[in-house]
């Protein structure tokens, strides 16, 4: 104790001491906890490649570090390294672990004029590949920085707490005002020094730090969890909008499906053409300056039968078709009608002349006026049925023939869509198939509803109706073709595989392409949304419990004073109860 002019009085040094301690204790153990949140962008630093083995002139190896690779250099990888940059194999074939990069566990085998991953590793045999992007163009290093802008962006629901913490300190100050001021006059004596340290554990004990911290930390976590399991979430706003959604439209082709059809059958009509090889020379020969993943099936099926194919965009065609002599009939006046087929003017070999030939779905035969025998229209219903979609081959008077092609269906679709539904969510499948296809294909992975025939321009149309009805939608594609979709939903999730992916077209990616993805990244958000508001809910009732009591509330009805050091060891206490909270996210099972 003191003693001035007589008056003893309490001196409090080792409560400005403790305080300090405490204050820079919780600040301490703050940055510790919010460190561990952001491990995630660790993680993905630490999987970057140190060095590569440049080859210059072709032969001679030198190792470089990796910050000196440039575009076009040719690289050595050999067996247990990391794949310094992103690039295309020239020379070799190998099988690479891409999981730290996609979530997919089974390795991948590559071949020359696969393309190739920075940071992924390479299992088995050597490689040469041409490197096409380094430094900050590198796949990964898109990724890190999605991530990096992930976490530091702002959750809608984050407004609130800012809102609230604009107005909180100006708060603080007047409650201890008016408590020093009520306690010094009304309060027992030594009536300053009693007033002064409800007035001291009033500003010591509030705790924005908790408020600020309640959303960026969990945004933080919820995103690093996402990206280790190869989830891609742009914002926080993204991520908040999907912990809401109430329903998901899936695109078939590249979602649900392999998007790496097939030819399994070929029909033809009595139209003098003996077998379903010339069928097939005719479809590839329309179909060889075509970019559909469709095209490249009939191209390959044509190869394989015999047939020469010219296809600009795939290597594997192009040699095989070598094998061959047969030349594809040329081409000309080539035209594509989107969501329904092309056309294009070719000179059939059987009797030299020149046909306008059409291949496409039922659609563009009802355009053309082309109608089925009663023998080929049940031969088509009964392999759509199989879930099969169905190339229509005519010229402009009679039909020639019909493709089936098959799409796979992804190991993962049906296990996807039973978890979907376990979260309560309402399940579209959206294709341009006809209803037939559709609700095979439907049957298969069990979903029930269905829009079928829809155009690429429709899409985003299906969107607002649903939306209209008051539903939180987003939408799942490949990115590319379904951009206004896409755009469009509440939500765009783009699926799709390694770099081929439109990894700027939707507000999350699915590296890996695996349909579970999409119920991993929505339960992820639902759980970091639910962490959000538990860490609000903490946060804004410490403070109006606390307060209250640090300013003397009590001390009328029970003789209870919150003491300063008590308020120092509370308000750090909440602000790293706050960051361990979000921590949890970390363990989620999915």
């Amino acid at each position: 104790q003191l003693s001035i002019s007589g008056v003893k009085l309490d001196v409090y040094f080792d409560v400005a001491a403790v305080v300090t301690t405490l204050v820079v204790l919780g600040k301490y153990l703050e940055a510790r906890a919010k460190g561990s949140a952001s491990e995630a962008i660790k993680k993905l630093l630490k999987l970057q490649a140190k060095t590569a083995h440049v080859l210059h002139e072709g032969q001679h190896e030198m190792e470089v570090p990796i910050e000196q690779v440039q575009t076009g250099d040719i690289i050595l990888v050999k067996p247990g390294e990391k794949v310094p940059v992103d690039g295309i194999i020239i020379e070799g074939m190998s099988t690479l672990d891409e999981s730290m990069v996609s979530g997919e566990s089974m390795p991948v085998d590559k071949k020359v004029g696969d393309q190739v991953i920075g940071a992924t590793i390479n299992k088995t045999g050597s490689f040469k590949f041409r490197a096409t992007k380094v430094g900050k163009e590198t796949f990964l290093a898109q990724i890190i920085k999605m991530v990096e802008e992930a976490q530091a962006s702002k959750a809608p629901i984050q407004k609130l707490a800012d809102a609230v913490t604009g107005y909180f300190v100006p708060i603080v100050m007047a409650v201890a005002t008016v408590s020093f001021l009520a306690w010094f006059f009304l309060g027992p004596q030594p009536a300053f020094v009693f007033a002064l340290i409800n007035a001291v554990a009033v500003l010591v004990v509030a705790c924005p730090c908790a408020l600020g911290l309640a959303t960026p930390t969990a945004i933080m976590v919820g995103t690093g969890k996402a990206a280790e399991r190869g989830i891609i979430i742009r914002d926080a706003e993204a991520l908040e909008l999907a912990g809401r959604i109430t329903a998901v439209v899936l695109d078939k082709t590249g979602t649900l499906t392999k998007g790496e059809p097939a030819v399994t059958d070929i029909l033809t009509a009595d139209t003098g053409l003996a077998n379903g090889d010339e069928i097939l020379h005719i479809a590839a020969s329309v179909e060889q300056v075509s970019e559909h993943p469709i095209a490249k099936a009939v191209l390959i099926k044509a190869a394989s039968l015999g047939q020469h194919s010219s296809h600009p965009l795939d290597t594997a065609v192009k040699k095989e078709a070598k094998k061959f002599n047969t030349e594809l009939y040329p081409i000309q006046n080539f035209l594509a009608h989107p969501g329904k087929g092309i056309e294009g003017i070719i000179q059939i070999e059987i009797d030299g002349n020149e046909q306008k030939i059409f291949l496409g779905n039922r659609s563009l035969l009802e355009e053309i006026d082309i109608v089925l025998s009663q023998k080929l229209e049940n031969q088509a219903m009964a392999l759509e049925s199989e879930g099969k979609t169905l190339l229509f081959l005519a010229s402009q008077e009679k039909i020639l023939g019909v493709i089936a092609v098959a799409d796979t269906l992804k190991e993962s679709a049906p296990q996807a869509i039973r978890l979907l539904e376990k979260l309560g969510l309402e399940i579209w499948m959206i294709t341009g198939d006809n209803e037939r296809t559709a609700k095979a294909i439907g049957e298969k992975v069990g979903i029930q509803n269905i829009m079928a025939k829809v155009l690429p321009e429709q899409k985003s149309e299906k969107i607002k109706e649903l939306q209209a009805q008051g539903k939180k939608v987003a939408m799942v594609g490949d990115g590319i073709n379904d951009a206004p979709a896409l755009t469009q939903a509440d939500v765009g999730i783009a699926i799709g595989t390694g770099t081929d992916i439109a990894i700027e077209s939707g507000d999350i990616t699915l590296i890996s392409g695996d349909p579970l993805g999409i119920y991993e990244a929505i339960k992820i958000s639902r759980k970091t949304l639910s962490n959000i508001k538990q860490n609000l809910f903490w946060a804004s009732i410490y403070n109006l419990i606390l307060i209250p009591v640090a300013a003397g509330a009590l001390w009328p009805l029970f003789g209870i004073l919150l003491n300063p050091i008590l308020a120092g060891a509370a308000m750090a206490f909440s602000s790293v109860s706050v960051v361990l909270n979000s921590l949890r996210l970390k363990k989620i099972r999915i």
